[in-house]
């Protein structure tokens, strides 16, 4: 007979990841009414990828409960999350359905219940159903050990928002973060929390307490009458947090798309231009390099949020400042102005931190100082703004902050005006080369002199990457310089960053470039260059919830930054997220109304969806590129249209040193669509012989050279030329492959399938455009753009191809 006690050893507990769901107002329905929601509750969590992956795996274990349910995946503490937010994602589709999710890693055991059915039990079982208990319908709520856990990872950063105690039962206390992105869970403050909020405060007020907030600008109101009619006209703040070190104290912000409330922490800061006074206006560069080494310091302090460059540089032809509505757009309370003064071997600059919101200033600080003197300035102020603000410092980022960057005023001269060149286009060869030239000049006066040595670097790596020169020559000099960088400093971050953009724009080792981003985010976590630099390389490799994570917080950080919003809409759209992306696109068109690449971009979503019609408005915006006009025209079967803007657009190129490969190639297609056999042919031969000459000049094994392989398939499929089309085609897609590079690779396969349509080989289209139908990547394919393209004409009858053109949207 087995005892009781050889029972209870019996059982095995192991960590299971909890997710609890149920249906909010559950009982208040009627019999059918819950019977409907429930099963289609079962529905959608079966349908999430989550669900399916760990149940034919076997690492899922499911608890009914009546108005709901649990789920414990074994797998990793990430897969209830990843379950959460597909189930948030489905239920926008059903408002009917009120539901709310609670997560927890904990002790779980498989038990035998009352009728001999298979059960699960455990503290991690109860903890999710707490979590979930202090929420609302919308809330994905987590306790505080899971949001630890996500905490380490970037992409889940973001997203984490602490919302301090919550009582449940047996009068425990339970602290809860609230979890949320773009529109999946639900921002608000829960209820609980609320009324949590107001019974402290009256509290307080009744006791006739006097003990005052620790922050500034808070001072709890001593009177129960004035918290009671604060709260019954509904004007008292919520409190709310961010794990990553946001205080707890934060005004709400009104006024951000789509009406939504969100919370501005209390450090948070924007430093705007610094107005040059000085006689020499040429000394202009001197006033924007110390504000940009000043947010370069700024950026360092983790406790912080710093608004990048590249927003608060708009601000700077403002003839007035409305310091409330800036701090409103960039999302902040506090805003740095001031003013620099050289004359001659004299700087004076003047300082004032001022509190945005009520217009009250914290301090003012004027500085007179030697060119000299003028070295460790930047980082004083730095350290005395955070103060100012009620950051804390750890002393690894204060001595970071606080560290002179040169001893030799004339190599931080030159290195001040490399970063006001390398502030212009860096698509401008002439600022590059400025901005080189400076840079090299600087570690010259000062060979010691590592921020110098690591923008050098960056320039390099950059002048071969975008084409301006793709010689080895260049690529080592980007890699000597980084290395010059390392053996002075290897702890800097910033060469970690320089040694990142070498080994993604030089060797295209992810991986490896991945390692030095992150490695430089841990001294840099303000700094939207690491921030970006992360997303790009999280995209190469195929992480796409990781880069828009990534993307979604240097928007934060850089709001009026057109290019990454940008980044962001591109993103969107190659994983088929197009709301996302157009709402991204109207970001960067509220900033810049004719922004000719915006504009392209909703182009390209509304053909993605099929909806020329969409498209018909933008076309009176005189900011639309020529090119998007002609593929408008073309989609709708206009070709004389189409064939009049591009001859246009060929012509005028042509006068350029690289002119636009696709431009050749529609043009040629829409000749060949209008049955002009002869033009289309000339064309074809003209655009395979530039592309030949292109591939002479080009580095070998780079990307540049891939995409010339393939748009010369395309013209040889043109010709009809079948053998050498696909050879061409097949060269790209070996150079440059998915397996190597899932954001771009893709694009060579569909140009290869591009080439075998244009021969009428649909046996060999189809299987690729169905396979590129299933994936994410840089301009994904879509059924839309099947149903549009008269490239697939000549494969469009078969029944195969016309049912890749009938699958749902996704």
């Amino acid at each position: 007979m087995t005892t009781r006690s050889e029972q209870s050893s019996d059982i095995r507990f192991e960590i299971g990841h909890v997710l609890f769901i149920d249906i909010v107002g559950y009982s208040k329905l009627m019999i059918n009414e819950q019977s409907e929601q429930i099963q289609k509750l079962k529905e959608i969590v079966r349908g999430t990828e989550q669900f399916r992956t760990a149940e034919a795996e076997g690492k899922l274990l499911r608890l009914p409960t009546g108005d709901g349910g649990a789920l414990v995946f074994r797998t990793s503490p990430e897969a209830p999350v990843l379950c959460a937010f597909e189930i948030s994602k489905a239920l926008k589709s059903h408002p009917e359905l009120r539901v709310r999710m609670g997560i927890h890693s904990g002790p779980v055991n498989e038990v035998t219940d009352l009728n001999e059915q298979a059960n699960i039990a455990g503290a991690g079982i109860n903890i999710a159903q707490r979590v979930m208990g202090c929420g609302d319908a919308g809330h994905i709520l987590l306790s505080k050990r899971v949001a630890d856990d996500l905490e380490q990872y970037p992409q889940w950063r973001s997203l984490l928002h602490e919302l301090g105690e919550c009582e449940v039962k047996h009068g425990a206390r339970l602290s809860v973060v609230n979890l949320y992105k773009d529109d999946l869970g639900n921002p608000e403050l829960p209820q609980k929390f609320k009324q949590a909020a107001v019974t402290r405060k009256t509290t307080a007020a009744v006791s006739g307490s006097a003990a005052k907030s620790a922050r500034r600008r808070w001072v709890m109101i001593g009177s129960a009458v004035l918290i009671i009619a604060a709260v019954t006209i509904g004007l008292f703040l919520q409190v709310g947090t961010r794990l990553r070190g946001v205080r707890q104290n934060a005004v709400v912000e009104q006024g951000r798309p789509g009406g939504a409330s969100l919370p501005i922490s209390e450090k948070s800061i924007a430093v705007l231009p610094l107005e040059n006074l000085s006689e020499e206006k040429e000394n202009a560069f001197f006033a924007d390099g110390i504000q940009d080494e000043l947010l370069s310091n700024l950026s360092k302090i983790k406790d912080l949020k710093v608004i990048s460059r590249t927003s608060v540089m708009q601000y700077k032809t403002a003839i007035t400042r409305n310091l409330r509505e800036i701090a409103r757009q960039l999302g902040v309370s506090n805003v740095v102005e001031g003013s620099v003064r050289r004359s001659g071997n004299h700087i004076r600059v003047s300082v004032q931190l001022i509190d945005a919101l009520t217009d009250r200033h914290i301090w003012v600080q004027n500085y007179d100082r030697t060119l000299a003197d003028s070295l460790a300035l930047q980082g004083e102020l730095a350290t005395e703004i955070a103060a100012g603000v009620g950051a804390t410092l750890s002393p690894q980022e204060k001595a970071r902050v606080e560290a002179k960057p040169t001893n030799n005023p004339a190599a931080y001269d030159a290195y001040l005006r490399g970063r006001a060149a390398e502030a212009g286009s860096l698509f401008d060869k002439s600022n590059v080369e400025r901005a080189i030239q400076s840079y090299q000049e600087a570690v010259k006066l000062d060979p010691s002199f590592v921020p110098a040595w690591v923008r050098l670097s960056f320039m390099h790596s950059n002048s071969y990457w975008i084409g301006h020169d793709p010689s080895s020559a260049r690529l080592a000099a980007a890699k000597d310089a980084a290395d010059r960088a390392l053996a002075l400093d290897p702890n800097l971050p910033e060469t970690h960053l320089a040694l990142g953009y070498y080994r993604y724009y030089g060797q295209h080792d992810f991986a490896g470039a991945l390692a030095e981003f992150q490695q430089a985010e841990q001294g840099l976590p303000n700094n939207v260059d690491v921030i970006r630099a992360i997303a790009l390389i999280q995209r190469r490799r195929g992480h796409w919830d990781e880069a828009i994570a990534e993307l979604r917080r240097a928007v934060e950080l850089d709001p009026r930054n057109i290019d990454v919003s940008s980044l962001l809409a591109m993103t969107y759209s190659a994983v088929r997220r197009f709301t996302e992306a157009l709402a991204s696109v109207d970001r960067v068109l509220a900033l810049e109304p004719a922004n000719t690449d915006a504009l392209g971009w909703k182009a390209r979503v509304f053909w993605a969806t099929g909806d020329l019609q969409a498209v018909e408005p933008l076309l009176a915006n005189p900011g639309i590129s020529p090119l998007d006009r002609s593929v408008q025209a073309l989609f709708q079967r206009r070709y004389a249209a189409a064939i009049e803007i591009l001859s246009n657009a060929v012509a005028a190129d042509s006068k350029l040193l690289d002119p636009r490969n696709d431009e050749r190639l529609l043009l040629g297609l829409s000749q060949q669509r209008a049955g002009d056999v002869a033009a289309a042919r000339a064309t074809y031969q003209k655009a395979a012989q530039d592309f030949q000459r292109q591939l002479n000049k080009v580095a070998r094994d780079s990307f540049k050279e891939a995409e010339l392989h393939a748009v010369l398939g395309r013209a040889y499929a043109g010709l009809g030329e079948a053998a050498s089309a696909v050879t061409e085609g097949q060269k790209a897609i070996a150079m440059h492959p998915t397996s190597k590079d899932p954001f771009e690779g893709p694009c060579e396969e569909e140009i290869m399938a591009q080439i075998y349509a244009l021969l009428g080989d649909a046996d060999h289209a189809i299987p690729i455009l169905k396979r590129l139908l299933q994936i994410p990547y840089a301009f994904a394919i879509t059924p839309g753009l099947l149903r549009l393209d008269p490239i697939w004409d000549q494969i469009r009858n078969d029944p195969r191809f016309q049912q890749l053109c009938q699958d749902k949207q996704l």
